[in-house]
């Protein structure tokens, strides 16, 4: 019995040790070890993927997680938020003086700074001093400090949350001087929460600091607004988007013609977040690792700039037949009547603001090609007839969006300025007066009383 159990431990070792299945009866005890073996030519990736073919140069590597532009260059200093100079002068000041405000209220319209410069600040006052000042400072910049409470007004907008947002204000911050509260888009509040905040906000406990963020300050009640020093961000100049979106390039290692740039720069309308975006597009659409301005035209849908200048010089020189053909190219091309209309008056305030102020002027915010061309078709327009060429596109852009013929209205005016040294003279028109009206009156005969009978 003994040797038979011996027998028995020595064909399970043996088993073990050829890794053959131990449990008879759910697997056969004896199978053949597979040896491994070499990846055959059809387990091999294929170099016509069905990735390749969607993607040409796919390779099949792991993909990062990509951070887009304006999350990886967002301002982390005061003098890196762009256009704010004088806010961020005045906060360091107030910090330096200890005369820090316990409610500040930014105003400005998006991607200006406002909330770069809230987290900058709230930095500034409870990461200074501390033994963790890098840890502290790095988790207010990603939003997530414990004692620096960024809030979305757009979604904690009632009454039940400001009640919160009062009981976690007595509590005393856990590692920082100041308890503060960032609330984005303030204005989205409802009166009932703006009510209930109006005594905690003036007068709030020694430790609680608040910054209140919104683009449409009208909005915010002048009960709240008087508790808060207001600061208002200004709209960023093109030239100043240019600037950093060339640094931004710059650092990416991407080449970029200036004329691209400073056309994503004026598209901004004086948002450096829009500006990144747009510029983030143009990066995404790059086969060749440069941004051109007919990439530009390509991936936002714009025409070339030479076919809008074209079409203005054709109006400079008074020739109908020539704006209309080179107006219906600019439909063509997809263009649509309104984005015709505004790239037209964009384009005679450029070339009124080289009549008036000179090629050089810094209102000019163009590439220096640009400039060039637009003092020389500034010679064949008077500034009056400028400021009226722009004032009749704006009224065709708004008379076309109800009109049930667009085309019609918009040839017309394409004629109409084109034609327009036929008219009467702007200044007359402005005046109410023409040729007309300025020739003298005839006198008309005086009838003579008649005599009594």
């Amino acid at each position: 019995m003994a040797s038979s159990t011996k027998k028995k431990k020595d064909t399970d070792a043996t088993l073990e040790a050829s890794g053959q299945s131990l449990m008879p009866g759910l697997i056969p005890d004896v199978l053949p070890t597979a040896a491994p073996s070499a990846p055959s030519a059809s387990s091999a990736p294929s170099a016509n993927s069905p990735m390749q073919e969607l993607i040409p140069g796919f390779e099949g590597q792991a993909t990062k997680a990509y951070t887009v532009l304006a999350r990886r260059y967002r301002s982390r200093t005061f003098a890196e938020v762009v256009g704010q100079d004088t806010i961020g002068r005045t906060l360091q000041n107030a910090i330096a003086t200890g005369r820090t405000a316990h409610a500040y209220l930014f105003c400005g319209t998006r991607g200006v700074g406002k909330t770069s410069m809230a987290r900058i600040f709230a930095r500034a006052l409870n990461a200074r001093g501390q033994t963790q000042a890098t840890e502290i400072g790095e988790a207010i910049m990603r939003g997530d400090d414990m004692d620096v409470v960024e809030i979305d007004g757009a979604s904690n907008r009632g009454i039940d949350d400001a009640r919160d947002l009062i009981a976690g204000a007595g509590i005393a911050p856990a590692r920082s001087a100041y308890k503060i509260y960032i609330i984005d888009e303030v204005h989205m509040l409802t009166t009932p929460a703006f009510n209930a905040l109006l005594k905690t906000m003036e007068e709030p406990p020694p430790h609680v600091k608040f910054i209140l963020c919104t683009t449409e300050a009208h909005k915010v009640p002048a009960t709240i607004q008087s508790r808060c020093q207001r600061f208002d961000f200004r709209n960023i100049s093109a030239a100043k988007i240019a600037g950093h979106l060339q640094d931004v390039l710059r650092k990416e290692s991407i080449a970029a013609d200036d004329a691209a740039v400073m056309q994503v720069a004026r598209l901004a309308n004086g948002s450096m977040r829009d500006g990144l975006s747009l510029l983030d597009r143009l990066v995404a659409a790059s086969t060749d690792g440069r941004i051109t301005t007919a990439l530009l035209a390509d991936v936002l849908g714009m025409p070339d700039d030479s076919v809008v200048a074209g079409l203005v010089a054709a109006i400079g020189a008074g020739d109908a037949r020539v704006s209309l053909e080179r107006a219906a190219a600019l439909l063509e091309g997809g263009t649509s009547i309104d984005q015709a209309l505004e790239l037209m008056a964009e384009r005679f305030r450029i070339v009124m603001l080289a009549a008036v102020c000179g090629a050089d002027s810094e209102l000019l915010e163009v590439a220096d090609e640009a400039r060039v061309e637009a003092a020389r078709d500034a010679k064949a327009f008077e500034p009056a007839t400028l400021a009226h060429l722009i004032a009749v596109c704006d009224a065709v852009l708004r008379s076309a969006k109800q009109s049930g013929a667009p085309r019609t209205l918009f040839d017309a005016a394409v004629v109409r300025m084109a034609l327009a040294a036929r008219f009467a003279p702007v200044a007359e028109v402005g005046a109410g007066t023409s040729a007309r009206a300025q020739a003298p009156v005839p006198e008309l005969p005086v009838k003579k009383p008649l005599r009594p009978m």
